[in-house]
């Protein structure tokens, strides 16, 4: 009798509970397929703003167009590229910078503060002091540096334009991988490392074999983060370079952005949203897999 009353209690709890998060839930489910029956419908039709009154259904016929811009393969790439050399960067960098800040010395909190305070800044303030203060061609900190060395200042934006906004966007992402990985160092078995450093162990036995593997766990989260919103780049880009010259810095929402805005066809963009939400979801589906397989690993 007592069990057949603590079970109906249980139940009576769990429907309660669900009862009481169905609202927010709700509320999340309207707050994301509402936006997207929109797009798939506006993906769909021949909508521009100039002639809004011109709204024909046509299929798939806004996929194709998007698919065959011009821009679209330059677009792919300039993403893979972004995204790839983003990660590699701040994995990397903020491995090592992470594992240097570890170790004891003076002043120690304050390195610390200044390492993950450009993670604080707007994306847009960001890209405006690389612009105007660093890679001005003319009047940049780069450029006086260039000068005393007697070299010729460089007009990075428009040599080497993809390279300056992956300089921009790491520096900004850089802080992030600093501030997840270094609390993660934290956790690391003191005792460990110290006998492995009694038994004759080097400096990079001891980060080979005991940080490194102790970081797996929290490097793959920095790339799942990392990569969710480096797809959707785009203050950056439209800040510095515009897109161009020519396609040489387009990524995908600055061209969905250019349809939409800036030639006015809703349609085409719409589609080129579908797309992007697609290939986001095909990279959120493998990294999700890698973080799995990270966690099952390491337990």
């Amino acid at each position: 009798m007592s069990s057949h009353v603590s079970n109906h209690a249980k139940n009576s709890t769990h429907w309660m509970s669900r009862l009481l998060v169905m609202p927010s839930v709700s509320m999340l489910l309207l707050w994301m397929i509402i936006p997207l029956a929109m797009t798939l419908y506006f993906s769909t039709i021949q909508y521009n703003l100039l002639y809004p009154e011109d709204n024909a259904f046509v299929g798939f016929e806004n996929y194709s167009y998007f698919i065959e811009d011009p821009g679209f393969w330059p677009g792919i790439s300039n993403t893979l590229i972004l995204v790839g050399s983003v990660l590699l960067i701040t994995v990397v960098l903020g491995t090592l910078i992470s594992v240097l800040v570890n170790t004891p010395f003076w002043g120690q909190g304050i390195v610390r503060i200044l390492l993950i305070s450009p993670f604080f800044i707007m994306p847009t303030v960001n890209a405006l002091v690389w612009k105007n203060l660093l890679l001005h061609p003319v009047s940049g900190v780069f450029a006086h540096v260039w000068r005393f060395f007697g070299a010729e200042p460089v007009d990075w934006f428009a040599q080497y334009p993809l390279f300056s906004i992956i300089m921009i966007v790491s520096w900004q992402w850089l802080p992030f991988a600093i501030l997840l990985l270094m609390t993660a160092l934290q956790s690391l078995d003191q005792e460990q490392q110290e006998a492995a450093r009694l038994d004759g162990a080097g400096i990079w036995s001891i980060f080979y074999h005991l940080t490194l593997p102790h970081l797996a766990r929290p490097i793959t989260v920095v790339i799942m983060i990392e990569t969710i919103f480096l797809l959707s780049l785009f203050a950056e880009i439209f800040t510095t370079t515009g897109g161009g010259p020519g396609y040489e810095t387009t990524n995908l929402a600055y061209l969905i952005y250019d349809q939409a805005l800036l030639q006015y066809d809703v349609g085409m963009a719409s589609a080129g949203g579908v797309v992007a939400v697609v290939l986001a979801n095909i990279a959120a589906f493998f990294l999700i897999r890698a973080v799995g397989k990270s966690l099952t690993d390491h337990k």
